[in-house]
């Protein structure tokens, strides 16, 4: 009796005190409300509680495949054809002749020698870097790089190493005072999803090849839409990475899924020790599906890649015209962050830009630094110039009645 009711009473401190964290992040602004969408992703989509559909400038959709006709039926044939899921991990009895297309298709798309699937990027991520180091070797990362990396290379033994966000000085000095490792690897973001910044892999490529170390590069932000025909960052800006890990779940059909590319030996390896590789479902037919029908449209047409960049330079070039800061050191990416510093006025902003039918999020700490707040605006080939007309105009109606323009 005496010992239930002190876990009683442990158990209510330990839910007080749950609630005070919570109250303290509402206090702050910085509480993230989940908003309910009724229907597909889209340019348009009906937001639970808003009389009108709204225009979403918040999804990773940057070529408005996530509710493509032919995307869509491909992923209803394979889900007639294959199932509604395999109830099994890769190697046990969920590998399906559709698993082993997109892998293929994956690794022409890239022109690498071989790709494994995994659930998502993160648990790619989390997945590559424990397989590919050891005790005796050196991982160098990006200061800013993506929450799944930085997870991903803690659960590894190998020596880690940061340096300055996009600072080429100090990945040289790392890569000095890691001279003695037997194996050195420089992570990167492609992309840095929060900023906008494209890193300058070219560059980075030539100080791997320098110092003989290994580049790997996550390309979740770049895939499919960046580059002349979206090959990612190596063909935007140069650079040759020996390993990729990128998603199905942003400009490829918007769904799920993460893969691994690069040489097939560290393929084969993943296969035999990547533990969210060996120890998770197999992606769902209708997933591989449709996915295998996103980079079919890739590879035969990458036309609208062009319309993709001409949004993005309208809204950036009026944004500035406006009084705005965007950031991102690349003009025709289309991660678009508007900067506003205060984590209130990014979620107060947001909610004004949704009754004015434009849906955004403001971003602010922990998923951006203290005193950086924002709201990341995405564009998409499928926005018409008509609907960045309207973004910008309601950005400047509010940005005036807040008195922050």
């Amino acid at each position: 009796m005496f010992l239930n009711s002190r876990r009683l009473f442990s158990s209510r401190i330990y839910f007080d005190h749950l609630k005070n964290e919570l109250a303290g992040i509402k206090n702050a602004g910085t509480f993230k409300n989940e908003r309910v969408i009724e229907g597909k992703q889209g340019v348009l989509v009906k937001v639970s509680g808003v009389d009108k559909p709204v225009i979403n400038f918040c999804a990773n959709n940057y070529l408005g495949l996530s509710s493509h006709p032919e995307v869509i039926e491909a992923g209803k044939k394979a889900l007639e054809t294959h199932g509604a899921g395999l109830s099994s991990v890769r190697f046990i009895c969920g590998t399906q002749d559709i698993h082993k297309e997109l892998e293929a298709k994956i690794a022409k798309f890239h022109g690498t020698e071989d790709a494994i699937l995994y659930a998502a990027c993160f648990d790619a991520n989390g997945g590559v870097f424990e397989v590919m180091t050891g005790e005796k070797d050196t991982i160098i990362s990006d200061e800013l790089n993506h929450a799944s990396i930085i997870d991903g290379i803690r659960l590894s033994k190998a020596q880690r190493l940061r340096y300055k966000h996009l600072d080429l000085e100090d990945l040289e000095a790392r890569l000095i005072e890691s001279a003695s490792s037997r194996f050195r690897l420089i992570v990167t973001d492609g992309v840095f999803s929060m900023d906008g910044d494209v890193a300058p892999l070219d560059k980075i490529s030539e100080l791997a090849k320098k110092h003989n170390a290994l580049l790997f590069i996550d390309e979740c932000h770049a895939t499919g839409f960046f580059g002349p025909t979206g090959r990612g960052t190596a063909e935007a800006v140069g650079g040759k990475p020996d390993v990729i890990n990128s998603t199905l779940g942003k400009a490829l059909g918007g769904s799920m899924g993460g893969y691994t590319t690069g040489p097939k030996p560290l393929i084969d390896l993943l296969r035999q020790r990547s533990r969210p590789y060996l120890f998770s479902n197999s992606l769902a037919p209708s997933i591989v599906g449709s996915s295998i029908k996103v980079f079919d449209l890739l590879m035969n047409d990458p036309s609208f890649i062009g319309s993709l960049q001409s949004n993005v330079a309208h809204f950036r070039n009026s944004m500035k015209e406006n009084g705005f800061v965007v950031l991102g050191n690349d003009p025709t990416h289309p991660i678009c962050p508007v900067l506003l510093g205060d984590a209130k006025l990014a979620s107060t902003m947001a909610e004004e830009l949704l009754k004015l039918g434009i849906y955004v999020i403001g971003f602010s700490f922990p998923v951006v630094p203290r005193g950086k707040a924002r709201i990341r605006v995405q564009i998409s080939a499928a926005h018409s110039k008509q609907q960045i007309d309207q973004l910008i105009d309601a950005f400047a109606k509010v940005g005036k009645k807040l008195n922050f323009i």
